[in-house]
């Protein structure tokens, strides 16, 4: 997990997505890691079989990747659940 996302900030994500969202909804995540293929295989492994629209982008000078995940999830756990999944993929920066 990400250092800087504690229990407390799934906490508070949790109670803004219930109050923002009907479930099921469509939900974007957004993520930036030093380009490794394995690493953006990983991601691609997380949200797999849920219809997930990917996209990467690699940066200017081919260091860094942004990852950009567009899926339908049922609740606001399953969401914070992939964001948890992600985090624990070393050298992601959730944005």
């Amino acid at each position: 997990m990400e250092p800087n996302k504690t229990e407390e900030f799934y906490t508070r994500l949790k109670a803004q997505l219930e109050d923002t969202a009907i479930w099921p909804t469509a939900y974007l995540y957004k993520f930036i890691l030093p380009t490794d293929e394995n690493k953006i295989r990983e991601i691609h492994t997380i949200f797999d079989n849920l219809g997930a629209v990917i996209n990467s982008k690699q940066s200017k000078k081919g260091t860094y990747t942004s990852v950009s995940v567009n899926v339908t999830l049922p609740s606001a756990d399953a969401v914070i659940e992939k964001y948890k999944a992600v985090g624990a993929i070393e050298g992601v920066i959730s944005l």
